[in-house]
């Protein structure tokens, strides 16, 4: 009786996996609430289904906690999106995501990985720092904000073993 009440509390692992077609309409609202401009269901199933895109998915039991999807050309990925369901940040989901994604890109042959962040996106510029990006270019005014002004995006890079 012990172990079942102990299992019905325990704080659940997400599971990590690659995503299908099927987690468009859960992507798309995850990426909504993470994001001002979130993607829609068409337009994640289209990234799902085109075989140059590569995403994982973070989930417990039946629902979405994460996800990271990238564009591969050649042997250079661009990081499309990263989202974190708010209830799961601060906890090293996105490093988790991150890792596995930067592993499953190495095994398909990419050597560099591009992304944009936010400026101002402090907690994903350190996740990105930790994981061996660095600055390469800087984009004025490229995400909306809820001033007046709008926060540049930095281009980052990271070089592949």
């Amino acid at each position: 009786m012990m172990s079942f009440v102990a299992n019905l509390f325990a704080r659940a692992e997400p599971a990590l996996s690659e995503a299908r077609p099927s987690d468009a309409a859960p992507l798309s609202a995850l990426h909504g609430a993470c994001f001002h401009r979130g993607w829609s269901e068409d337009e994640l199933e289209r990234l799902l289904t085109d075989r140059g895109v590569v995403t994982h998915r973070a989930m417990i039991g039946r629902r979405l906690v994460g996800f990271i999807m990238s564009r591969l050309i050649d042997r250079e990925a661009e990081i499309l999106s990263v989202a974190v369901a708010a209830a799961r940040r601060n906890r090293g989901l996105a490093r988790q995501l991150l890792n596995l994604h930067m592993r499953r890109l190495a095994a398909l042959g990419t050597r560099t990985i591009f992304l944009e962040v936010d400026e101002s996106n402090v907690p994903a510029r350190r996740l990105y720092q930790r994981a061996g990006f660095q600055a390469v270019g800087r984009r004025q005014g490229y995400y909306p904000q809820s001033g007046s002004r709008n926060s540049a995006a930095l281009v980052l890079r990271c070089e592949l073993p």
